[in-house]
């Protein structure tokens, strides 16, 4: 099935809005419908694009959820939830977070990882520009484009991705990743929220410190182990 086919059968019934371009990525394209006013978001992957096809089934207010995936010559085609709002990222470049804020979103962003890591997905790319915040104020993850499924009997990934500054160091080839992986992001984003910085360069002080430190460990298991022990250390 090519491309230029699913984008017939989506201009029948949606109407193009814009597309959002993203460096190292094909646009990413929004269609309005034409007649319930619902957006939606058209996602080009390469791959196998297996964890798009497990998040068809499934659903949860704090990810982009996916409507449908088709496979390509390539890859595949995700037709995924559009969220109209602003992320991490956007408000960082004229804002720092308050620890109460960091506390809420960071809390959301536990309860998706839970969600998402019992149904054997790990993010992998969890950094300012794929969180987003709705005009509802609910906290989003997006982007599955780096993720995978966890399988047990693997020794290390398969491919290296993610985002420099927020990967974990067994996403470079030394383990496999897991749950845990996606808490180590966490922390690094949180601290970013509090600082404007890494925390390799700059540290948080205040109360949220040794949960940053803990979820930022260079060895697996000395971090929390899962997304729920975290949500309740804050």
């Amino acid at each position: 099935m090519n491309d230029n086919w699913i984008d017939n059968v989506l201009k029948e019934q949606y109407q193009f809005v814009k597309a959002l371009n993203k460096p190292n990525k094909s646009p990413i394209i929004v269609y309005r419908h034409k007649e319930l006013g619902k957006s939606l978001v058209r996602r080009s992957v390469e791959g196998s694009g297996e964890v798009y096809f497990v998040l068809r089934s499934l659903f949860h207010q704090n990810i982009s959820n996916v409507y449908d995936v088709v496979k390509t010559k390539d890859g595949v085609i995700a037709l995924e939830e559009y969220i109209d709002g602003q992320t991490i990222y956007d408000y960082l470049k004229d804002n720092l977070y308050s620890p109460v804020g960091v506390k809420r979103i960071i809390s959301e962003l536990c309860d998706a990882l839970d969600f998402l890591h019992s149904n054997r997905i790990i993010h992998k790319d969890i950094k300012p520009e794929n969180v987003m915040i709705n005009q509802k104020g609910v906290v989003k993850l997006i982007d599955f484009d780096a993720a995978r499924l966890y399988k047990p009997y693997q020794s290390e990934d398969t491919k290296m991705l993610g985002t420099h500054g927020y990967a974990a160091p067994e996403q470079y080839g030394l383990n496999q990743t897991d749950a845990r992986t996606d808490i180590y992001a966490l922390g690094k984003l949180m601290n970013v929220m509090l600082t404007g910085e890494p925390p390799e360069r700059k540290l948080y002080s205040g109360k949220l410190k040794k949960v940053i430190v803990k979820c930022t460990q260079t060895i697996p298991d000395n971090r929390y182990q899962n997304a729920l022990e975290l949500k309740k250390s804050l």
